[in-house]
This record gives structure tokens, C-alpha cells and sequence, in this order.
């Protein structure tokens, strides 16, 4: 049963895939997501996106009762306009020449602000900023703010000869330690805070000593009723919608920390029914995952979700919500990860198709993109050894169709 209702996330992520995927169309990425073509049209609206495909108004045509001297005069206009036209588009392209040379220099700190300066004496800065699809505006209030940021940039150097100067001492020293040596003794208005200490050494490179931290996501709640395993490694099923499994696992963002995802995994197609990221792994976080799947699914009763002990999962709030939905709660072994396999699979599949080796995404908003894209993609399109290489999709389809033969 299609969902009635839909997290505002979940339309952020769908407009975010079409407009970023070129090839696609509105039906494909509605009929990917199970969602109806116009609401996805509505969606893709309102959040301004333009819509490809759709026709454009024709040109001017001649009227039918136009006089010779009307047409010459309508074409002389028409020449002029193509005129203005090729000049603007000739200027466009030398800007894009020039542009393409500065950026190419790889220099991360070059921003387009600082183009459109130097270029503003060869090209008018109306045109710069149109072409480089900044607003004037912002450029010249950037521009206003040059004297203030560049005493802050010779601030920061200073600053950062001062952590250059204690972390020579002990290498050891992170930027919680240095922030306390040079704030000691120091006048109320040479104090400087943790966090722009810790921006300037990552700015010049300066790092302290420390260990690769293995991220826990399975923490155990001594308190929790004890929970059977149903299941006992036996990840199959004969049928949708009887058997799932959900872990939690984490998608490193670069300097942002980490994001945490949450599954519901179907033990007969292998289809995430319900999936929830979020930057925290509160109890939140499995709940919302498990009212996912309840929606895609439109009821989950009688169901058996099999999980590992992690304190979410033997949380009172999380029980209660498998009580009200019907479900049965399965758990394997403290400190067995095979009898969570599937799941484990399904994260390290994840990880390893969408990092391709990288050790995380640069950022948050682009590790949600990756992860909702790879998602959509892989209950819809990729194909699954255990399903006969079918998708997890196209697998129940086929057994829905051959059900209702058989009832036939």
C-alpha cells in the first residue's frame, strides 16, 4: 500500500535525486520510489526545480495580414535582437574561458567572489555575476568586507604561530590542550576559544597524536528484558512482509562527525522497506526506521523483527511501538554479529558500493545524497543474487504476479 504521507526529509532527498540525476525522468524517479508521477511533479515544484522536457512557447510568427514594410521592419528588429543576443553570448563564453583557467588551478580558497574582482576592470560586473550565477549584492557586500577579513586573516597566522609554538613542545598537544596553554595567564581580551583554535590548526595543518577511534553502534542496556531469538541465523522467508532484520550502522562525514543509518530489511527479497539517518543515535532513530517500514508496507502485524542488543533496540519506548504494530521482537546473541548477518551484509554492501574504497564522505548533506541515491537504486534496480538477480523490487512483483495466477 503507497504511503499517504511523506517526511519532509524523504521529499527533500526525491527532488535532490531528480534534479541531480540528468537521464532521469519524473515517472522513472516517481515509479522508483513508489509515489505517484504528479506528486513527485508537485514536489519537484514547489522546491523550484524546472522540469525537463517540458515544451517551450513557439517563436513569433509573421500575422497573416502583414504589409512588406511590417516584415522588414520585423526582421530588422529580429536581426537586432540576435545581435544583442550573439554579444551576449560571446562575452558569456570569454568569461567562461577565463573562469575555466583561474579554477583550474585546483586552489580550494579561490571562491568566485574573488574572480569576479579581478575580472571586473575586463568585464562588467552585472555580467560576471550572472555568468557565475552569484548575486551582485552579496558580491559587493563580500567586497565591503575585505579590510575586516583580512585583519582576521593576519590574526589567524598570528594565532597560528602561538599553536605552532606550543605543539613544538609536546606534538601530542590536540586543540582542546593548546586552547588551555595559551589562554593561561592570558588577558581577558587575548583569550581565544577552542573552536577557532581547532580551525586554524586544521587550516595549517598542525594535528595532534591520536589513535583511529572504532565507532561502537551496538551498545547493550544491561536493564532490558531479555528478547528470544526467533530466528536463529535462519534469514529466510517464505513470503513478504513476515521476517525482517535492522542494525544500525555509521557513515563517516569527513570533519561533520558522523551520520547513523537505521534498516528494516525483508528476509524474503532482501527490500529496505524503512530506512532513518539522522546525526544521533538515540532511541529516535529506530522508531522512526520501523514506522518507515509500518507506512511502505501498511501494516507489519504479525511480522518477527530480529535485531542485535543495542540499548536502542531494548529500549521501552522501541517495545512498546513493536506492541502497538504487531511485531514480534527477535534478538541473536550479545556479541555475535553472524546472527545479525544480513544486516551486517547489507552495511558493508552499502558502504563498499557507495565509498568505493574512500574512507568517508566529505560532508553530511553529501553522504544523505549518496546513501537515499544508492538506496532507491537498490531496491529498484540492482540486481541480487539471492533473488535470482532480480531486484529486491521486481522479486516480490514476481511473486505477487505468481500468486495471483495460482488464485486464478
Amino acid at each position: 500500500m503507497a504511503r499517504k504521507t511523506y517526511p519532509a526529509e524523504f521529499r527533500r532527498d526525491a527532488v535532490e535525486l531528480y534534479r541531480t540525476t540528468p537521464s532521469a525522468t519524473v515517472a522513472g524517479i516517481a515509479a522508483d520510489l513508489g509515489i505517484m508521477d504528479s506528486t513527485l511533479s508537485a514536489w519537484i515544484k514547489a522546491a523550484g526545480v524546472p522540469i525537463r522536457g517540458q515544451s517551450r512557447p513557439a517563436g513569433r510568427s509573421a500575422p497573416p495580414d502583414e504589409t512588406p514594410e511590417q516584415e522588414l521592419a520585423r526582421l530588422r528588429s529580429r536581426v537586432v535582437e540576435l545581435e544583442d543576443e550573439r554579444r551576449k553570448l560571446a562575452t558569456e563564453r570569454e568569461i567562461l574561458r577565463a573562469a575555466a583557467k583561474y579554477f583550474g588551478r585546483g586552489d580550494e580558497l579561490v571562491s568566485r567572489f574573488q574572480f569576479v574582482a579581478e575580472h571586473s576592470n575586463t568585464f562588467e560586473v552585472k555580467r560576471l555575476c550572472q555568468v557565475l550565477c552569484v548575486a551582485r549584492s552579496s558580491f559587493y557586500k563580500w567586497l565591503a568586507a575585505a579590510p575586516a577579513r583580512a585583519a582576521r586573516a593576519a590574526g589567524d597566522e598570528a594565532l597560528a604561530a602561538r599553536i605552532r609554538a606550543v605543539h613544538v613542545q609536546d606534538r601530542a598537544c590536540g586543540a582542546p590542550r593548546i586552547t588551555v596553554e595559551l589562554n593561561d595567564g592570558a588577558a581577558p581580551d587575548a583569550r581565544v576559544n577552542h573552536k577557532r583554535v581547532a580551525r586554524v590548526m586544521r587550516e595549517h595543518r598542525i594535528a595532534g597524536i591520536r589513535l583511529r577511534r572504532r565507532v561502537r553502534t551496538t551498545v547493550p542496556d544491561p536493564g532490558a528484558a531479555l528478547v528470544p531469538d526467533l530466528l536463529e541465523r535462519d534469514f529466510t522467508a517464505s513470503e513478504p512482509n513476515a521476517k525482517y532484520v535492522g542494525d544500525i550502522t555509521y557513515l563517516p562525514c569527513g570533519d561533520d562527525g558522523f551520520l547513523y543509518l537505521a534498516t528494516v530489511i525483508d528476509c524474503f527479497s532482501r527490500r529496505l522497506v524503512g530506512w532513518s539517518i539522522a546525526d544521533h543515535m538515540r532511541t529516535d532513530l529506530v522508531t522512526d526506521a520501523l514506522l518507515a517500514a509500518a507506512a511502505t508496507r501498511g501494516t507489519l502485524a504479525g511480522a518477527v523483527m530480529h535485531t542485535d542488543h543495542g540499548a536502542q533496540y531494548g529500549a521501552k519506548v522501541y517495545a512498546q511501538l513493536c506492541t502497538r504494530l504487531g511485531v514480534s521482537r527477535s534478538m541473536g546473541a550479545v556479541g555475535t554479529s553472524a546472527d545479525n548477518a544480513m544486516a551486517e551484509s547489507f552495511n558493508a554492501t552499502l558502504k563498499r558500493e557507495t565509498l568505493a574504497g574512500a574512507h568517508g564522505w566529505p560532508d553530511s548533506p553529501t553522504a544523505r545524497h549518496e546513501v537515499f541515491t544508492w538506496i532507491t537504486r537498490y531496491n529498484t534496480r540492482r540486481r541480487h543474487s539471492t533473488c535470482g538477480y532480480l531486484s529486491p523490487t521486481d522479486y516480490e512483483n514476481a511473486h505477487h504476479a505468481a500468486n495471483l495466477t495460482l488464485a486464478a
